[in-house]
């Protein structure tokens, strides 16, 4: 076979010349294009239905659009979101309709079409409605965020993953059969398991790796992990700043901590990190959980989140990110509790559901004289000239809710000293209730 990148020859990147025109040469995918798979039987069947392909980058949605095309014998149009606009959506409508009137059907792609805006989707619904054209999407984002619901409904939701190690493998091996140089140089099984490490489910990374690493490595060259690593640098692993992955990584993270797990913290700060996240973003999020999930059960939780966040703006990256590892790893360590947030949210919702209550006239502040006539604080009996500093019987809310108790510690950590400490002046108000009614 010619060399593919010979002189004279026009240039054609590998994963151009890798993507295969037809379901016995894709790759990955299984869940959905397996034997008996809902997609698998439609394209046999040649019964198509318009479709989105929700995946991260690299996992060959519009290799698959363009087999789904060719498998059904249709004319394959394609426009991208971040550059066509309604008048593109409009003009690759005639075209489905000029290829109607000779009896063809028509595929239109759309690649990254969450980067449509509503009425841009809103464009293709009368089209998709009455067949001009059958509807395949490409999206890296979740389509209940980002889609219409009146698109959604007219389309299937294909989710497709990332390409394994062992699918990588099986593009590594398609791409010497293609290009004799690759056989001619000497890569040992942990440089391709570097690439694969590095590519992170991205067979479009892959390949452009191969290339780099054809450019630079000579026939006859061995080729170790060691030299892929030093060519390559360190790749950061696929992150999505704003997008599905960069949400659930978060949410792994807080749910590591929540569930106590420092290893699990660890491993998702460390996989973020790696991913490019903007560390401080880390940093407000741990003050966020020392609140939400550890709160009065460990007090010290939250001071250590905010000494981490003032050591990484003081620090910056990498120096400053130590004391996030810290942070994460106290804050999972410690005692949990979540009364704090849940009697902060019950109170806030009682607050906005009820009418605003009169401020206790035994409460109010009295700094003149008139105040002091409309008996402003009359009555307010000082804590601390009291027996334990509590004055016993006294009451803070408003008469409506005197009976309500919205703060419940838990039986963890400091919390539970605490609740004792409520139990006790409970009982005494209580006592002074007995008195009273004496």
């Amino acid at each position: 076979m010619a060399d593919l990148f010979a002189k004279g020859d026009i240039y054609r990147p590998l994963a151009e010349m890798l993507r295969p025109s037809d379901l016995s040469g894709y790759i990955g995918q299984s869940h959905i294009l397996g034997p008996s798979k809902p997609l698998r039987k439609a394209l046999e069947q040649k019964n198509l239905h318009s479709m989105i392909f929700w995946g991260p980058p690299g996992v060959g949605k519009t290799t698959l659009a363009k087999i789904i095309s060719h498998t059904v014998d249709a004319r394959f149009e394609s426009i991208s979101a971040v550059q066509a606009g309604v008048k593109d959506i409009k003009l690759a409508a005639e075209k489905a309709r000029q290829a109607q009137g000779h009896g063809d059907r028509t595929v239109l792609f759309v690649d990254e079409v969450h980067r449509f805006n509503k009425a841009q989707q809103d464009a293709f619904l009368p089209y998709v409605e009455d067949g001009t054209f059958i509807f395949i999407g490409a999206t890296t984002e979740n389509p209940s965020f980002e889609l219409n619901s009146a698109l959604l409904s007219r389309a299937r939701v294909y989710v497709l993953k990332s390409f394994s190690d062992e699918e990588l493998q099986q593009l590594w091996r398609r791409a010497q059969d293609l290009e004799p140089r690759l056989a001619a140089i000497d890569f040992d099984r942990d440089s391709i398991g570097l690439m694969c490490q590095y590519a992170d489910g991205d067979a479009r990374r892959f390949l452009n790796m191969i290339e780099i690493a054809l450019d630079f490595f000579e026939p006859g060259q061995q080729v170790t992990k060691q030299s892929i690593g030093d060519l390559l640098q360190a790749q950061p692993r696929r992150f999505d700043k704003g997008g599905e992955n960069f949400y659930d990584q978060i949410s792994a993270f807080h749910k590591s901590i929540r569930g106590s797990s420092p290893d699990g913290a660890l491993y998702w700060l460390c996989r973020m990190l790696d991913g490019g996240i903007e560390p401080l973003y880390l940093a407000r999020r741990m003050v966020r959980i020392a609140s939400e999930d550890i709160g009065n059960a460990d007090p010290r939780a939250l001071t250590l989140a905010l000494s981490a966040w003032d050591s990484q703006q003081r620090l910056g990256s990498p120096e400053g990110e130590l004391a996030l590892a810290q942070a994460a790893v106290y804050l999972a360590s410690a005692a949990k509790s979540n009364a704090v947030y849940k009697a902060f949210n019950a109170m806030m919702a009682q607050v906005r559901s009820a009418p605003s209550e009169e401020v206790p006239m035994h409460l109010r502040n009295a700094p003149t004289q008139l105040m002091k006539d409309l008996e402003y604080g009359q009555a307010y009996r000082y804590a601390h000239d009291e027996p334990h500093a509590y004055a016993a019987g006294e009451h803070y809310l408003p008469p409506s809710l005197q009976s309500e108790q919205f703060y419940q510690p838990v039986e963890r950590g400091l919390e539970a000293k605490i609740g004792q400490k409520l139990d006790f002046l409970r009982s005494l108000d209580q006592a002074a209730g007995s008195e009273d009614s004496r």
